[in-house]
C-alpha cells in the first residue's frame, strides 16, 4: 500500500516491473551504472576466456552484483537527498560523499578479489 493512499498494494509481478523500470532509469541517466556494467561485462568475458571454475564464477558474479547494487543504492540515496534539499547544505554533501565512498570501497575490494580469482585461475598464485 502506498502511504496516505487507499490504493491496493501492487502485485508481485507489478513490483518486478517497478524494479526493472528503476534499473533502466538508472542505466539511462547515470554514467557510473554504465561504467560498472561495462566493467562487469569485461569481468564475465575474462572469466569465459580463461575458463573459471564454478566457485570462481560465484565469487566474480557476487562481486559484480554487489558493486552494481551499491551503485544503485547510492544513486537512490543521492536522489532522496536532492529531493530533501535544493540548497547546497554541508550535511547533504557529507551524506552524498559518504554514500559514494561506500561504492568506492566496495569497488576496490571487488577489484582486489577479482584480481586474486583471475590470478589463481591463470596459475599465478
Amino acid at each position: 500500500m502506498i502511504p496516505g493512499s487507499d490504493r491496493e498494494h501492487p502485485t508481485f509481478i507489478r513490483s518486478f516491473s517497478f524494479a526493472i523500470e528503476g534499473f533502466l532509469t538508472a542505466v539511462r541517466t547515470e554514467r557510473n551504472i554504465k561504467v560498472m556494467l561495462a566493467i562487469g561485462a569485461g569481468a564475465i568475458a575474462a572469466g569465459v576466456a580463461i575458463g573459471l571454475d564454478a566457485l570462481s564464477w560465484c565469487v566474480i558474479l557476487v562481486c559484480c552484483g554487489l558493486v552494481i547494487h551499491a551503485e544503485l543504492i547510492n544513486t537512490a540515496f543521492e536522489a532522496a537527498v536532492d529531493l530533501a534539499t535544493q540548497e547546497l547544505h554541508p550535511l547533504a554533501k557529507r551524506a552524498k560523499d559518504i554514500a559514494a565512498a561506500s561504492v568506492y570501497v566496495l569497488s576496490i575490494t571487488a577489484a582486489v578479489v577479482g584480481s586474486l580469482v583471475y590470478a589463481h585461475a591463470l596459475g599465478w598464485l
